[in-house]
């Protein structure tokens, strides 16, 4: 082999080096998924259980913990692959006003989910009417968890006068906490058997643990039934269709995630919560990969 004929097959093997390479990256690529959660119980419970889904089906998963506006905003700027932890049509309603032209929701996840006031069973009353004539037993205070959270939008005051605190001309103050925040002040005022009343939504654990109840809401503050949606961004089923469609077939019942979150809330981690349940409900983990 000559000079020349040398120089060409060895540029060609070159060549042939770097399109595989770049062909191995598209296909790991791929097999990557990243996941954006806002950290409420529910959210926490099924973003770890996707992520061990999609581990077991190949896929390189990360997780991004985020409140719920940058949330939104993360996933119409394409900065993750999907959300389970989407509230509609009532709580995270004004986000998809928003961005929702932005990306796409696949599909629903979980439903019969509720949100409102909640107050221990002991509590005398019954309605978000009845606050303001006890407002001394609550000290005035209406306990919440993150600011800017869908349901602190619900029940805080604004000009537009949609909250419930301007719907029933409440004199209380809404306290921004966190979700651990909130539960921590409901499980002391528990003990004590003091009044206490704090943003609420099911599912959640807290309704395993403790005996509690919603205040009726008759102006329909907290809208009716809600549902949790998974959303993709833009592109995605085009990108990852694989990964696209097994998020498009995730699917459980309020048994299920209830199973999960109390699992945390007894001492597990996350990650084991959602191995075991993985592990107790392979045939349905199956049915989502699609094997």
């Amino acid at each position: 082999m000559n000079d020349k004929m040398k120089v060409l097959a060895i540029s060609a093997i070159f060549i042939i080096g770097i399109v595989g390479v770049g062909c191995l990256d598209a296909i790991d690529d791929e097999m990557t998924a990243s996941i954006g959660y806002v950290t409420w119980d529910g959210e926490v419970a099924s973003t770890n259980v996707m992520k061990q889904v999609l581990e077991q089906a190949g896929y390189d998963v990360e997780i991004i913990a985020v409140d719920a506006g940058p949330l939104y905003q993360g996933l119409a700027q394409g900065q993750f692959d999907f959300t389970t932890s989407a509230w509609l049509p009532h709580t995270h309603g004004h986000y998809m006003e928003q961005y929702g032209d932005d990306f796409e929701e696949v599909s629903t996840n979980l439903e019969g989910c509720k949100i409102g006031l909640v107050v221990p069973q002991y509590v005398e009353i019954d309605s978000i009417e009845e606050l303001n004539d006890h407002k001394d037993q609550f000290d005035g205070q209406i306990i919440g968890i993150e600011p800017g959270a869908g349901i602190m939008k619900s029940t805080e005051s604004s000009t537009e006068g949609e909250g419930a605190i301007d719907a029933y001309d409440l004199d209380y103050e809404l306290v921004a906490s966190s979700s651990a925040g909130m539960a921590a002040e409901l499980r002391t005022a528990v003990q004590n058997e003091e009044w206490i009343v704090v943003t609420g939504w099911s599912p959640h654990w807290k309704f395993d643990r403790w005996d509690l109840k919603y205040l009726d809401d008759p102006e329909g503050s907290y809208g009716d039934a809600e549902y949790v949606a998974t959303l993709a961004r833009a592109g995605l089923q085009e990108d990852k269709p694989e990964l696209y469609d097994i998020i498009s077939r995730f699917y459980w019942e309020q048994d299920d995630i209830q199973e999960v979150m109390m699992n945390i809330e007894d001492g597990m981690s996350p990650e084991d919560a959602a191995a075991l349940w993985v592990e107790e409900n392979q045939d349905t983990v199956n049915e989502w990969i699609g094997e």
